[in-house]
């Protein structure tokens, strides 16, 4: 109430323009803002949320020496959680502008947390700002002509040797090559860091020479080095050549890479860096041409040295599909399943791609594809094969298909073919078979609340819709889901007023029923929609 009344009288100030008696309305009304947040926090300590709203409130009017106790109380009851440590070090390094506070916080940090990755990251990146903010300073005064000897500019700290301190403080306590990558790739946005980065980079070459992100970064940094000297007079054609050089010495790299390190990782680092080349927008069919020719090669070589993973079988496809080769993409799909013959996404995949194609092997696919998953799982295989064969074969095929599917999955998956089945019936056989099939159907639970749903919209949509066969269908969703279904029994209700054959007086016996089976809070929901319902508003 009191932050809304604040917003208020802001918004009134602005508009008629008095700037009088801030001390008297907003600075009282502020004071007691913050003793209701000491005394929350005071009462739960352990609400980080309530923390932050004093944090954030603090912020947005100013109140620097408050701010300054919150972050104090905060961090001495929170002294657990690294996060908090660098909100206020961020604070007193971008707000007050005192990079020797954010030090002393980044040092008690690290007492409590001496191998935080996190930590350790922006501590460097602050004494890399502290030395860009000097190096600035310094050469201000110098191009003002002003005497420097009042200021003492240290060469360590402005070449960035307290972050050297750092980084080798770090790496002797935090494993890891993504921390290395980490502060690497903050030592590049400044210019300032070249040996720094140097010894970084040696660390990660010598240290970590066996794992993936160290070859990606590698290669990868094979696009930044040897850019053109001149642009001026640089051509499409010579930027096109340029770029397919550099490329080349990302490949040449990974090809390396792939041999020293011969895991299913290093091939999908070397794979992603290909899609995302392809993927890439350029004008150059000779450039996208030859970005195609290399992604496909790698997929090629990664499977035959069966590191391919899973989930790039699918990519393949698709690149495959796209590129028209589709013979290839027929084989690619058929060695995937073989690999992962108990995969059914793999499967799945494969079968995809024989539909797509208009294959005579689809049916047999998919026999063998049933033959080898477990029965559980299966629920998509079998949903995307009566969908298949309801736009491909016959009724009485497809209508034997949906039987076997119902016996082949599990009770649980079998909910859905259910649905699917009665469905399908009703659009291609109509109304009679669909009942005959929901009456076969309801001998095998369990069901789901759609699939009654779907027969009592099937009753309703024919021209002489029985309110008998109606009761029978809504009756047999209670017994299954009375206890749960608050809006079934009231759509019993509404059916019984408003149906030509209805029986009013039945209401009373179905509500009181209904009280007796809904369970918990259901009960509450039930009578404040009955209401609703006896007042014509819903």
């Amino acid at each position: 109430y009191e932050i809304n009344l604040l917003e208020l009288i802001k918004k009134r100030r602005a508009r008629i323009g008095y700037s009088f008696k801030k001390e008297e309305i907003e600075y009282s009304i502020l004071h007691r803002v913050h003793s209701l947040f000491n005394r929350a926090t005071g009462k739960w300590k352990d609400d980080i949320q309530l923390w932050l709203s004093h944090v954030a409130f603090c912020k947005e009017w100013n109140s620097k020496h408050q701010l300054s106790k919150v972050f104090s109380t905060m961090l001495a009851i929170h002294s657990n959680k690294p996060e908090l440590w660098i909100m206020a070090a961020k604070w007193e390094m971008e707000t007050q502008l005192s990079s020797e506070s954010a030090r002393r916080l980044f040092l008690r940090a690290l007492r409590f947390h001496p191998k935080c990755p996190k930590l350790y990251q922006e501590y460097f990146r602050m004494e890399l700002m502290h030395a860009e903010k000097q190096r600035k300073e310094k050469k201000a005064f110098e191009q003002a002509k002003m005497d420097l000897g009042e200021f003492n500019y240290s060469e360590e700290i402005l070449n960035g040797e307290m972050a050297r301190i750092i980084y080798r403080d770090a790496a002797q306590k935090i494993e890891g090559v993504e921390f290395h990558l980490a502060v690497l790739s903050i030592a590049k946005l400044f210019d300032f860091t070249e040996d720094l980065q140097k010894e970084i980079l040696e660390s990660l070459q010598t240290k970590y020479t066996d794992d993936p992100p160290t070859w990606d970064y590698m290669a990868r940094r094979e696009l930044e080095l040897g850019s053109l000297q001149s642009t001026e007079h640089t051509t499409k054609k010579m930027k096109v050549s340029e770029m397919a050089q550099r490329e080349e010495r990302c490949s040449a790299v990974f090809e390396e890479a792939v041999r020293a390190v011969p895991t299913e990782d290093m091939w999908k680092y070397y794979i992603t860096f290909c899609l995302e080349r392809y993927n890439r927008k350029t004008n150059s069919e000779e450039l996208k041409q030859k970005r195609l020719e290399r992604t496909l090669s790698v997929f090629n070589k990664a499977h035959e040295s069966s590191l391919l993973p899973e989930a790039l079988y699918k990519q393949w496809l698709q690149l495959l599909l796209e590129s028209n080769l589709f013979e290839k993409a027929a084989e690619v799909a058929e060695a995937a399943t073989k690999r992962f013959s108990l995969s059914v996404e793999t499967w799945q995949m494969r079968l995809q791609v024989l539909i797509q194609l208009n294959s005579d092997s689809v049916t047999q696919c998919f026999e063998e594809a049933i033959k080898h998953v477990k029965s559980q799982g299966t629920l998509s295989l079998w949903t995307l094969w009566v969908e298949w064969s309801e736009g491909t074969n016959n009724k009485e095929d497809t209508e034997t298909l949906y039987q076997r599917s119902l016996r082949a999955t599990t009770p649980a998956e079998s909910v859905t073919m259910k649905e699917k089945y009665l469905d399908w019936t009703y659009r291609n056989c109509g109304y009679k078979k669909a009942k005959r099939v929901f009456t076969s159907l309801c001998e095998n639970r369990p069901f789901s609340l759609d699939f009654f749903r779907k027969m009592i919209q099937i009753e309703k949509e024919q021209e002489s819709c029985k309110m008998l066969h109606l009761r029978e269908y809504y009756e047999r969703a209670l017994r299954e889901f009375g206890s749960t279904g608050s809006d079934l029994w009231l759509d019993y209700i509404k059916e019984e007023l408003s149906h030509p054959k209805g029986k009013p007086e039945n209401c009373g016996s179905i509500y009181w029923r209904a009280m007796k089976m809904l369970q918990g809070n259901l009960v509450e929901d039930f009578v404040s929609k009955h209401t609703l319902l006896q007042t014509g508003h819903l």
